[in-house]
């Protein structure tokens, strides 16, 4: 099952570092935020991918073309004809196609373009390039073909950022953490979807999560997969240094390889 992956989007919200690269490509440990996603999905066995790239897809483009140079020790033999030697190969046994789907185009719009990559009534997997998370694949997907519909999302709880006040009318109770709970179910991404989603996409400014999505829940053919695991998106500089401290602390929850 091949998996796709959007991201062509600008990253407004993290500026910071999106002025230079898609957001994608933005490094936690030293390896862009896709590399961490693919990773994920190769464990459980899914090593083909399609990138719907768009804002600045050159750099997605160049970086798998030197992934040798940036992962591999390699000697460049000038006396011998500019040889390059290879010396390790540790790199994954990954199969992917950069697709350049447009500037502005929408979420929907940017599957609609992929669809000549796909084969007609096949499943494939659909994610967006800046959410980490350590939900079992393998189990996902088992979930969507038991439930036979078109579509399954991972529905997530997200962390509360800030307090709660538990209020009597207009007296305050009492603080506390937000609980998970006092946010409600969300739309995570790691999606399982069939090829006739293709069918409820109009164009390169259908955004998938507003009518293709609604239609396909109110003809009963999309199922939530629920995930009490970790969840984070990277969308802001705040985001990123979290998953960075993670990462440095040796204790990522995503890194299940």
């Amino acid at each position: 099952m091949k998996v796709v992956i959007l991201a062509g989007g600008f990253g407004t919200r993290i500026s910071e570092e999106s002025h230079l690269k898609p957001k994608p490509m933005i490094e936690i440990g030293g390896r862009p935020v896709l590399w961490h996603i693919m990773k994920l999905y190769s464990y459980y066995g899914y090593h083909e991918f399609i990138i719907c790239a768009g804002y600045k897809q050159e750099c997605i483009k160049e970086w798998f073309a030197n992934y040798y140079l940036y992962n591999c020790d390699i000697t460049f033999d000038f006396l011998d004809g500019s040889r390059v030697r290879v010396h390790s190969d540790d790199t994954e046994p990954w199969k992917v196609t950069v697709v350049d789907t447009g500037l502005y185009t929408m979420t929907g719009g940017r599957l609609k373009r992929i669809q000549k990559y796909l084969e007609d009534g096949q499943d494939f997997m659909m994610t967006y390039g800046d959410g980490l998370s350590n939900v079992n694949i393998r189990d996902l997907e088992d979930f969507h073909l038991r439930q036979k519909k078109l579509a399954t999302l991972t529905a997530v709880l997200p962390e509360g950022r800030f307090g709660v006040m538990d209020l009597d009318q207009d007296l305050v109770k009492s603080f506390r953490e937000k609980k998970k709970t006092d946010m409600g179910w969300i739309n995570g991404g790691y999606m399982v979807l069939n090829t006739k989603v293709f069918d409820y996409l109009e164009g390169d400014a259908s955004v998938f999560e507003k009518e293709p999505m609604e239609r396909l829940a109110e003809e009963g053919q999309m199922t939530c997969y629920k995930h009490n695991g970790f969840w984070q998106c990277m969308d802001t500089l705040r985001d990123k240094q979290k998953l960075e401290k993670l990462w440095d602390s040796g204790q990522a929850p995503w890194k299940v390889w």
